[in-house]
């Protein structure tokens, strides 16, 4: 009986999680937080070209792992740092003026699958496109140059009620497949 009333007693006095903290989302909730942190990140780092709204998704400890180049994102800083000096180099007057590109989610490859009460694995498959303006300058297309595909894991963020990037890998890098695909 003493044994019973020590481990109710240890158990009374144990911290538990702060009032204030917010439950992990239910899996329909946990898929659209998710979807839509992947499409603020991939807006922010693409299209958008905006540092600090990528910066909001991404884990104070991420890293990114990619087949061609290994290790190319060893931490948070180095990203934003990079992000930060090629959306410069875009603007009027900088090496890369004009240049503009984008990530599309190829339909139907994205698996999100919860990692206990901590997080979630998400993988899918993407293709990458940049705008080829006619020679006049006045109008053109987006052009794919590749795909790959990719396993980010997010972590929650109970006291943010939000989830963030805290790693990416990302990899069998090449030639994308047309889509919709050719099934002649």
């Amino acid at each position: 009986m003493l044994s019973i009333l020590a481990a109710a007693a240890l158990q009374a006095s144990s911290p538990s999680a702060p009032a204030s903290a917010h439950p992990f989302p239910e899996e329909t909730e946990m898929h659209e937080r998710i979807r839509k942190a992947d499409a603020q990140l991939f807006w922010a780092f693409f299209e958008g070209c905006d540092p600090a709204l990528q910066a909001e998704v991404i884990h104070p400890d991420f890293r990114m792992v990619h087949d061609l180049e290994g290790l190319a994102i060893p931490n948070r800083d180095f990203m934003l740092e990079q992000a930060s000096e090629r959306c410069e180099a875009r603007k009027p007057g900088g090496s890369s003026e004009g240049y503009s590109n984008r990530r599309l989610l190829v339909p139907g490859s994205r698996i999100i699958r919860r990692m206990g009460q901590w997080g979630a694995l998400e993988q899918g498959q993407h293709t990458f496109h940049e705008w080829r303006a006619d020679k006049d300058g006045d109008s053109g297309e987006w052009e794919m140059t590749g795909g790959a595909r990719y396993m980010h894991v997010w972590q929650w963020m109970p006291e943010e009620r939000r989830f963030r990037l805290l790693e990416s890998l990302s990899y069998d890098h090449g030639a994308a497949q047309p889509y919709p695909p050719d099934l002649d």
